[in-house]
Order: C-alpha cells, then structure tokens, then sequence
C-alpha cells in the first residue's frame, strides 16, 4: 500500500518542455529544408504550431521528433508547391551589393580539413569528439553513450582537443585563429 507522498510519479512531457529540450535539433532539421534561416524558424513554427494542435492526439510522445519531422517535411513541400515567381522586365540586371564576409569556399576547406584532422585522432577520442561537438552531446551523456566515467570523457577530450591544436595538416590551411577558436569554442560549451 503506497501513502499518497511515497508514490513516485513521472511528470508527463509537455508541450513547452518538449519544444525546449528538441527545439535545436528540430532548428537543424528545419535549416536542412531551407536555405534561408528565417524561413527555417518559420518552417519550424509552422511545424510547432501542428503539432501542438495535434498535441492531445499523440498517444506516444516517444514519436514526437518522427511527427514533428513529418510535419516540417509536408510544411515545406506545401510551401513549395504555392510559391509564386513574379517576373518583371527591367533593361538592367540589378547587381547586389557585394556581401563583406568569409569566402564560403575558404570555410568549407577549412571544415573539411577539420574533419580530416579529426578523422586522425585515435578511434576513441575521434567517438567522443564527435559525441561531444558534431552530435552536441553532453559530457555525462556521451559517457553514457559510451559506458565510460563522465572524467574519461574529459581527459580524453582535452587530449583529443590538443592534438587538433597541434595538427600541421589543419594549421596549413586554416589561418591561426580558427585551430586556437575550434577548440576553445568547444571547451566552454
């Protein structure tokens, strides 16, 4: 016989609770859909906003991720089938102003240089680098993920964060700040 303080109770997933744990991977999946980034946080809110209507329907709230994906998916494809194309006739081709920025080409050498650099690293560092930054998972998790002590992920994190520092392949195409932002961005997140 339980009293009523002795039963443990699991509280149920909320909407507001679910939004806020999943809302970053669900942003990444609506950024995969569309180029634009404020069409991707209307994309997701439109998404949201379906499955919160949806919300008491759901019976199984470990398929929410599935429901919400579907929904961005079905969302953009909708939004892409009512897209209007206006086309005016002018004698001279606007030319847009020159954007001051990184060269997109220059980072994607340096990303994929990164992720040689990475691919380098002995293969349980190389794990929980990628559990750690590429997947963003926390140290305790990516210990659980791994069946090791949340202190083995640390240590061998910050030795795998080092070699990227001192790797000459990476140092070679990417300038002195990013090697010495990489991995000083990673550690205090």
């Amino acid at each position: 016989m339980t009293t009523p303080g002795s039963a443990s109770t699991v509280a149920p997933l909320t909407f507001t609770t679910y939004v806020q744990a999943r809302g970053p991977v669900l942003m990444r999946t609506a950024r995969s859909l569309t180029a634009n980034p404020s069409d991707a946080e209307d994309l997701l809110q439109t998404a949201l906003t379906k499955t919160y209507l949806a919300w008491e329907r759901i019976e199984d709230h470990r398929a929410l991720d599935g429901y919400v994906r579907r929904a961005l998916v079905n969302t953009r494809t909708s939004q892409w089938r009512k897209r209007r194309v206006d086309e005016y006739a002018v004698e001279e081709l606007p030319e847009p102003d020159p954007v001051a920025g990184p060269d997109p080409a220059e980072q994607q050498a340096v990303r994929e240089a990164m992720w040689q650099a990475v691919q380098r690293l002995p293969p349980r560092q190389r794990a929980m680098v990628v559990l750690r930054y590429y997947e963003d998972l926390s140290e305790a998790r990516t210990a659980e993920v791994l069946g090791v002590s949340v202190g083995t992920v640390k240590s061998a994190v910050s030795r795998a964060l080092a070699k990227l520092r001192r790797d000459a392949e990476l140092a070679q195409i990417a300038d002195p700040g990013v090697t010495a932002a990489f991995p000083a961005r990673t550690v205090a997140a």
